[in-house]
């Protein structure tokens, strides 16, 4: 979870990563964590304010790389893929088919998910996205699940 720009050197070695003034720039964008779901050109955007000569491609390759790390979650979004800077296994998301708001969601039963049947796969994580329509959206006024 993102902690601060203090602790972004350090966020960054834990995860195997140099630490950069590009990587900082990046970092920052996400601030307390409270500033997630965004899309790479936003990020970017917001990035060049303190780093001007930051390039997209350094932002993209960035966010890959902290993607890798296990610094961020990338979820997806209609025609982007949105980066969100919690990345623990019991974070998951509710898309809104309506007005295509991300919420971060609890959910109960991930830890008994699996795949059936004889292949072997080995699973690392599991992430869950739920789709429907959000409490502002539904006609019911959301009466959940």
């Amino acid at each position: 979870m993102i902690r601060g720009d203090e602790h972004a050197g350090e966020e960054m070695r834990r995860a195997g990563l140099r630490v950069t003034p590009q990587r900082r720039a990046v970092w920052s964008v996400f601030g307390s964590g409270e500033e997630g779901h965004l899309a790479a050109d936003e990020v970017f955007a917001r990035a060049r304010r303190s780093l001007p000569e930051l390039s997209r491609a350094t932002v993209y390759n960035t966010l890959a790389a902290f993607e890798e790390a296990g610094m961020l979650q990338a979820v997806e979004s209609r025609g982007a893929v949105l980066y969100d800077p919690n990345p623990d296994p019991d974070h998951h998301h509710f898309r809104c088919r309506n007005c295509d708001r991300l919420y971060d969601v609890p959910v109960e039963g991930v830890e008994n998910l699996r795949i059936s049947g004889e292949g072997k796969f080995v699973v690392d994580s599991k992430t869950v996205l739920l789709r429907g329509l959000c409490p502002l959206c539904s006609p019911a006024g959301g009466s959940g699940v």
